[in-house]
């Protein structure tokens, strides 16, 4: 695939971005300071759930680069956001079919934009810290039984 064609890895760094997104929303308090957007870890958590993989740094990098380029994505300060074009791709996608999400917003993309290119870097040690606080977030809590019912007579 050549070099101005979108690939299934933006179409899937795409996809996970829109839903952490709209997966957050619900906790975010309307009078919060918070940046609107997810981070890092947020993208690689659904990234990971969708196609049970942990997607490398350099696709992430490639594909926000090429997101950012084509002005459907925004990052700063470690934020991810969907911009307006981004948002109208989405709620603009057919939902029809026997493809999957990611394979239809690949298909969406590579008819409506063209990739773009844009300087930005995921450092090595970014990527490893938001991989390591998703990994925290799957250890399974131990259980704790009721405050005074310990089970011992």
């Amino acid at each position: 695939m050549g070099e101005n064609a979108w690939r299934r890895t933006d179409a899937w760094i795409f996809v996970s971005l829109v839903i952490a997104s709209g997966a957050g929303r619900h906790r975010r308090s309307p009078t919060t300071r918070r940046p609107e957007g997810v981070r890092l870890a947020d993208v690689l958590s659904t990234a990971d759930h969708l196609d049970q993989s942990i997607p490398e740094r350099h696709d992430v990098e490639e594909a926000i680069r090429r997101l950012l380029g084509a002005g459907l994505v925004d990052v700063a300060d470690g934020w991810f956001r969907i911009t307006p074009d981004g948002e109208r791709l989405w709620r603009s996608r057919p939902t029809a079919g026997l493809a999957t999400t990611v394979d239809t917003v690949q298909s969406v993309l590579s008819r409506r934009h063209a990739p773009g290119t844009a300087e930005w870097h995921l450092d090595e040690a970014e990527h490893a810290a938001a991989v390591q606080e998703y990994l925290v977030r799957t250890i399974p809590m131990p259980r704790r039984s009721p405050e005074g019912h310990s089970g011992h007579n």
